[in-house]
Protein backbone atom coordinates (compact mmCIF):
# COMPACT_ATOMS: atom_id res chain seq x y z
CA UNK A 1 0.00 0.00 0.00
CA UNK A 2 1.33 3.44 -0.90
CA UNK A 3 2.57 5.64 1.93
CA UNK A 4 2.33 9.40 1.61
CA UNK A 5 5.01 11.43 3.44
CA UNK A 6 5.19 15.21 3.73
CA UNK A 7 8.43 17.07 3.02
CA UNK A 8 9.97 19.25 5.83
CA UNK A 9 9.27 22.39 3.79
CA UNK A 10 5.62 21.45 3.33
CA UNK A 11 5.24 20.55 7.02
CA UNK A 12 6.78 23.87 8.04
CA UNK A 13 4.42 25.77 5.77
CA UNK A 14 1.43 23.91 7.23
CA UNK A 15 2.55 24.71 10.78
CA UNK A 16 3.01 28.37 9.81
CA UNK A 17 -0.51 28.58 8.40
CA UNK A 18 -1.89 26.91 11.54
CA UNK A 19 -0.09 29.41 13.81
CA UNK A 20 -1.30 32.40 11.77
CA UNK A 21 -4.85 31.00 11.77
CA UNK A 22 -4.72 30.56 15.56
CA UNK A 23 -3.46 34.13 16.02
CA UNK A 24 -6.27 35.48 13.84
CA UNK A 25 -8.85 33.47 15.80
CA UNK A 26 -7.65 35.13 19.04
CA UNK A 27 -8.19 38.62 17.66
CA UNK A 28 -10.58 40.35 20.15
CA UNK A 29 -12.52 42.05 17.32
CA UNK A 30 -13.13 38.68 15.68
CA UNK A 31 -14.27 37.21 19.00
CA UNK A 32 -16.61 40.17 19.59
CA UNK A 33 -18.02 39.85 16.08
CA UNK A 34 -18.54 36.13 16.54
CA UNK A 35 -20.37 36.71 19.84
CA UNK A 36 -22.65 39.33 18.23
CA UNK A 37 -23.44 37.03 15.30
CA UNK A 38 -24.14 34.15 17.69
CA UNK A 39 -26.55 36.35 19.68
CA UNK A 40 -28.35 37.43 16.51
CA UNK A 41 -28.82 33.84 15.34
CA UNK A 42 -29.65 32.50 18.81
CA UNK A 43 -32.27 35.17 19.63
CA UNK A 44 -35.16 33.70 17.54
CA UNK A 45 -34.52 30.24 18.97
CA UNK A 46 -34.39 31.43 22.57
CA UNK A 47 -37.39 33.75 22.10
CA UNK A 48 -39.50 30.97 20.54
CA UNK A 49 -38.55 28.46 23.24
CA UNK A 50 -39.40 30.88 26.07
CA UNK A 51 -42.65 31.84 24.32
CA UNK A 52 -43.69 28.18 24.15
CA UNK A 53 -43.65 28.00 27.95
CA UNK A 54 -45.56 31.27 28.53
CA UNK A 55 -49.23 31.19 29.56
CA UNK A 56 -51.43 31.62 26.46
CA UNK A 57 -52.48 35.17 27.40
CA UNK A 58 -48.85 36.30 27.75
CA UNK A 59 -47.73 34.47 24.57
CA UNK A 60 -50.36 36.35 22.53
CA UNK A 61 -50.03 39.69 24.36
CA UNK A 62 -49.24 42.93 22.51
CA UNK A 63 -46.84 44.53 23.28
CA UNK A 64 -44.95 41.27 23.88
CA UNK A 65 -44.16 39.97 27.35
CA UNK A 66 -40.39 39.40 27.46
CA UNK A 67 -40.34 37.01 30.40
CA UNK A 68 -43.26 34.83 31.55
CA UNK A 69 -44.82 35.37 34.97
CA UNK A 70 -44.79 31.57 35.29
CA UNK A 71 -43.76 28.64 33.08
CA UNK A 72 -46.70 26.71 31.69
CA UNK A 73 -47.33 23.68 29.41
CA UNK A 74 -50.67 25.16 28.32
CA UNK A 75 -49.54 25.76 24.72
CA UNK A 76 -48.27 22.18 24.37
CA UNK A 77 -51.59 20.84 25.69
CA UNK A 78 -53.45 22.98 23.14
CA UNK A 79 -51.19 21.69 20.36
CA UNK A 80 -51.84 18.13 21.50
CA UNK A 81 -55.63 18.62 21.36
CA UNK A 82 -55.73 20.15 17.86
CA UNK A 83 -56.69 17.42 15.37
CA UNK A 84 -54.66 14.27 15.98
CA UNK A 85 -52.36 13.98 19.00
CA UNK A 86 -48.96 15.68 19.15
CA UNK A 87 -47.37 12.25 19.58
CA UNK A 88 -49.04 11.09 16.37
CA UNK A 89 -47.60 14.02 14.41
CA UNK A 90 -44.15 13.37 15.86
CA UNK A 91 -44.34 9.66 14.99
CA UNK A 92 -45.46 10.45 11.43
CA UNK A 93 -42.59 12.90 10.93
CA UNK A 94 -40.15 10.42 12.48
CA UNK A 95 -41.29 7.59 10.21
CA UNK A 96 -41.08 9.70 7.04
CA UNK A 97 -37.71 11.13 8.04
CA UNK A 98 -36.14 7.74 8.87
CA UNK A 99 -37.38 6.24 5.60
CA UNK A 100 -36.01 9.24 3.67
CA UNK A 101 -32.62 9.01 5.40
CA UNK A 102 -32.38 5.25 4.76
CA UNK A 103 -33.39 5.43 1.08
CA UNK A 104 -31.24 8.48 0.34
CA UNK A 105 -28.14 7.19 2.14
CA UNK A 106 -28.16 3.68 0.64
CA UNK A 107 -28.88 4.90 -2.90
CA UNK A 108 -26.32 7.73 -2.69
CA UNK A 109 -23.53 5.47 -1.37
CA UNK A 110 -24.05 2.91 -4.14
CA UNK A 111 -24.41 5.54 -6.87
CA UNK A 112 -21.48 7.62 -5.61
CA UNK A 113 -19.26 4.54 -5.47
CA UNK A 114 -20.25 3.56 -9.01
CA UNK A 115 -19.54 7.05 -10.38
CA UNK A 116 -16.18 7.22 -8.58
CA UNK A 117 -14.77 3.72 -9.17
CA UNK A 118 -16.50 2.10 -12.16
CA UNK A 119 -16.31 2.81 -15.88
CA UNK A 120 -19.48 2.36 -17.94
CA UNK A 121 -20.95 3.95 -21.08
CA UNK A 122 -22.69 7.28 -20.52
CA UNK A 123 -21.22 7.68 -17.02
CA UNK A 124 -20.46 11.40 -17.33
CA UNK A 125 -23.78 12.15 -19.05
CA UNK A 126 -25.73 10.29 -16.37
CA UNK A 127 -23.86 12.10 -13.61
CA UNK A 128 -24.43 15.46 -15.32
CA UNK A 129 -28.16 14.77 -15.63
CA UNK A 130 -28.43 13.77 -11.96
CA UNK A 131 -26.61 16.93 -10.86
CA UNK A 132 -28.67 19.00 -13.29
CA UNK A 133 -31.76 18.09 -11.26
CA UNK A 134 -30.47 20.53 -8.65
CA UNK A 135 -31.22 23.37 -11.09
CA UNK A 136 -34.89 22.43 -11.48
CA UNK A 137 -37.17 24.35 -9.06
CA UNK A 138 -38.71 22.07 -6.48
CA UNK A 139 -42.38 23.08 -7.05
CA UNK A 140 -42.02 22.54 -10.81
CA UNK A 141 -41.68 18.76 -10.31
CA UNK A 142 -44.24 18.43 -7.54
CA UNK A 143 -47.30 18.15 -9.78
CA UNK A 144 -45.74 15.48 -12.00
CA UNK A 145 -44.54 13.54 -8.94
CA UNK A 146 -48.03 13.75 -7.47
CA UNK A 147 -49.37 12.21 -10.70
CA UNK A 148 -46.85 9.37 -10.37
CA UNK A 149 -47.90 8.82 -6.75
CA UNK A 150 -51.57 8.63 -7.84
CA UNK A 151 -50.61 6.03 -10.45
CA UNK A 152 -48.71 4.03 -7.80
CA UNK A 153 -51.60 4.42 -5.29
CA UNK A 154 -49.21 6.09 -2.84
CA UNK A 155 -51.09 9.32 -2.20
CA UNK A 156 -51.87 9.97 1.45
CA UNK A 157 -49.06 7.53 2.25
CA UNK A 158 -45.98 8.16 4.35
CA UNK A 159 -44.00 5.80 2.10
CA UNK A 160 -44.94 7.85 -0.96
CA UNK A 161 -43.93 11.04 0.85
CA UNK A 162 -40.56 9.51 1.77
CA UNK A 163 -39.99 8.53 -1.87
CA UNK A 164 -40.64 12.12 -2.99
CA UNK A 165 -38.27 13.50 -0.34
CA UNK A 166 -35.58 11.00 -1.37
CA UNK A 167 -35.98 11.99 -5.03
CA UNK A 168 -35.12 15.59 -4.21
CA UNK A 169 -32.26 14.70 -1.88
CA UNK A 170 -30.49 12.25 -4.18
CA UNK A 171 -28.74 14.66 -6.63
CA UNK A 172 -26.83 16.45 -3.85
CA UNK A 173 -26.27 13.19 -1.94
CA UNK A 174 -24.81 11.44 -5.00
CA UNK A 175 -22.52 14.42 -5.63
CA UNK A 176 -21.33 14.33 -2.02
CA UNK A 177 -20.66 10.58 -2.01
CA UNK A 178 -18.84 10.62 -5.35
CA UNK A 179 -16.50 13.31 -3.98
CA UNK A 180 -15.98 11.29 -0.79
CA UNK A 181 -15.02 8.12 -2.69
CA UNK A 182 -12.80 10.04 -5.12
CA UNK A 183 -10.90 11.55 -2.17
CA UNK A 184 -9.72 8.02 -1.24
CA UNK A 185 -6.56 6.64 -2.92
CA UNK A 186 -7.28 4.07 -5.64
CA UNK A 187 -4.55 1.94 -4.04
CA UNK A 188 -6.94 1.14 -1.17
CA UNK A 189 -9.33 -0.64 -3.52
CA UNK A 190 -6.44 -2.40 -5.24
CA UNK A 191 -5.04 -3.57 -1.88
CA UNK A 192 -8.47 -4.87 -0.89
CA UNK A 193 -8.69 -6.79 -4.16
CA UNK A 194 -5.26 -8.34 -3.50
CA UNK A 195 -6.62 -9.49 -0.12
CA UNK A 196 -9.48 -11.31 -1.82
CA UNK A 197 -12.19 -8.65 -2.04
CA UNK A 198 -14.01 -7.72 -5.20
CA UNK A 199 -14.79 -4.11 -6.04
CA UNK A 200 -18.27 -4.61 -4.58
CA UNK A 201 -17.23 -6.37 -1.37
CA UNK A 202 -14.45 -3.80 -0.82
CA UNK A 203 -17.18 -1.20 -0.28
CA UNK A 204 -18.66 -2.56 2.97
CA UNK A 205 -15.44 -4.19 4.23
CA UNK A 206 -12.91 -1.40 3.65
CA UNK A 207 -14.15 1.81 2.07
CA UNK A 208 -17.42 2.52 3.85
CA UNK A 209 -15.83 3.36 7.21
CA UNK A 210 -13.37 5.71 5.48
CA UNK A 211 -16.18 7.76 3.91
CA UNK A 212 -18.19 7.85 7.15
CA UNK A 213 -18.09 11.71 7.33
CA UNK A 214 -19.65 11.91 3.86
CA UNK A 215 -22.30 9.34 4.79
CA UNK A 216 -23.15 11.25 7.97
CA UNK A 217 -23.38 14.53 6.03
CA UNK A 218 -25.74 13.00 3.48
CA UNK A 219 -27.88 11.48 6.24
CA UNK A 220 -27.94 14.79 8.15
CA UNK A 221 -29.03 16.78 5.10
CA UNK A 222 -31.74 14.23 4.34
CA UNK A 223 -32.92 14.31 7.95
CA UNK A 224 -33.18 18.11 8.13
CA UNK A 225 -34.92 18.37 4.74
CA UNK A 226 -37.46 15.63 5.45
CA UNK A 227 -38.17 16.75 9.02
CA UNK A 228 -38.93 20.36 8.03
CA UNK A 229 -40.49 19.91 4.57
CA UNK A 230 -43.97 21.38 4.16
CA UNK A 231 -45.12 21.75 0.54
CA UNK A 232 -44.96 18.12 -0.62
CA UNK A 233 -46.65 16.95 2.57
CA UNK A 234 -49.41 19.53 2.06
CA UNK A 235 -50.00 18.32 -1.51
CA UNK A 236 -49.72 14.57 -0.91
CA UNK A 237 -51.46 14.15 2.46
CA UNK A 238 -55.14 14.86 3.12
CA UNK A 239 -55.83 12.66 6.14
CA UNK A 240 -55.36 14.33 9.52
CA UNK A 241 -53.99 11.13 11.06
CA UNK A 242 -51.16 11.10 8.47
CA UNK A 243 -50.13 14.74 8.84
CA UNK A 244 -46.52 15.52 9.70
CA UNK A 245 -45.41 18.19 12.16
CA UNK A 246 -45.10 21.09 9.65
CA UNK A 247 -48.71 20.50 8.50
CA UNK A 248 -49.85 20.26 12.12
CA UNK A 249 -48.16 23.59 12.83
CA UNK A 250 -50.13 25.29 10.07
CA UNK A 251 -53.37 24.01 11.61
CA UNK A 252 -52.33 24.81 15.18
CA UNK A 253 -51.49 28.45 14.49
CA UNK A 254 -55.14 29.38 13.83
CA UNK A 255 -56.56 31.27 16.80
CA UNK A 256 -60.05 32.73 17.32
CA UNK A 257 -61.37 35.15 14.62
CA UNK A 258 -58.54 34.16 12.23
CA UNK A 259 -55.87 35.49 14.57
CA UNK A 260 -52.55 33.72 15.01
CA UNK A 261 -52.15 31.62 18.13
CA UNK A 262 -48.52 32.52 18.87
CA UNK A 263 -48.33 30.28 21.92
CA UNK A 264 -49.42 27.14 20.03
CA UNK A 265 -47.21 28.05 17.09
CA UNK A 266 -44.15 28.55 19.29
CA UNK A 267 -44.84 25.28 21.13
CA UNK A 268 -44.98 23.44 17.80
CA UNK A 269 -41.80 25.10 16.54
CA UNK A 270 -40.01 24.15 19.77
CA UNK A 271 -41.00 20.50 19.36
CA UNK A 272 -39.99 20.60 15.69
CA UNK A 273 -36.56 22.16 16.09
CA UNK A 274 -35.46 20.17 19.16
CA UNK A 275 -34.44 16.94 17.28
CA UNK A 276 -32.65 18.98 14.59
CA UNK A 277 -30.55 20.83 17.17
CA UNK A 278 -29.65 17.67 19.10
CA UNK A 279 -28.67 15.69 16.00
CA UNK A 280 -26.67 18.58 14.53
CA UNK A 281 -24.72 19.03 17.77
CA UNK A 282 -23.98 15.31 17.97
CA UNK A 283 -22.85 14.98 14.34
CA UNK A 284 -21.32 18.38 13.57
CA UNK A 285 -17.71 17.10 13.56
CA UNK A 286 -18.59 14.64 10.77
CA UNK A 287 -20.63 17.30 8.98
CA UNK A 288 -17.71 19.69 8.36
CA UNK A 289 -15.24 17.00 7.26
CA UNK A 290 -17.89 15.41 5.04
CA UNK A 291 -18.65 18.68 3.27
CA UNK A 292 -14.99 19.35 2.38
CA UNK A 293 -14.22 15.75 1.34
CA UNK A 294 -12.66 15.74 -2.10
CA UNK A 295 -12.42 19.53 -2.42
CA UNK A 296 -8.59 19.44 -2.20
CA UNK A 297 -8.18 16.63 -4.70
Amino acid sequence: MATITASPTHASAVRGRAVRSMERSRNPFRILGAILLALVFAFPIVWTTIGAFKPATEANASPPVWWPSRFSLENFAKLDSSGSSLLGYVLNSTAVTLMTVAITTVAAVLAGYAFARFRFPGKNVLFGVSIGMLLVPYPALLVSLFTVMVWLHLTNSLIGLALIYSTFQLPFAIYMMRNSFESLPVELTEAAELDGCTKLTALPRVLLRLVAPGVVTVALFAFLAAWNEFMAALVLLNDNSSFTLPIALMNAQNGPLNTIDWGGLEAGITVTMLPCIIIFILLQRYYVSGLVAGTGK
